[in-house]
């Protein structure tokens, strides 16, 4: 017997469905969102005169320098991010790589 699960986004503001996770961080808190496109344009446009005027940090957060775990990323790492990120509702794929801002989200939980 074969098994298909679909995961479907939901926009967080307005339960439509949603396009894509949006990961951003304010005052060293890290937050995501799920969005629709037409959502997601709203936040980048309501953010966009302070991200403008702002500098860009190296880790993506505030004050300079990043946490870093000593000794890599290991594949048990990757397995234990994967679990964690789809058990706080965030699509990850099975194999490659996790996108940065959602192994931002994992490493700073």
């Amino acid at each position: 017997m074969a098994k298909r699960i679909v995961e479907t986004l939901v926009d967080d503001l307005d339960g439509s469905e949603a396009d894509r996770t949006i990961a951003f961080s304010i005052n060293g808190d890290g937050y995501a969102i799920d969005l629709s496109s037409a959502n997601a344009e709203k936040f980048e446009a309501a953010l966009a005169p302070f991200v403008d005027a702002a500098r860009r940090t190296s880790s993506g957060r505030a004050g300079g320098s990043a946490r870093r775990r000593s000794g890599g990323g290991g594949a048990g790492d990757t397995k234990d991010a994967r679990e964690w990120l789809r058990a706080n509702g965030h699509q990850v794929s099975d194999r490659g790589r996790i996108p940065a801002p959602l192994l931002e989200l994992y490493r700073n939980r």
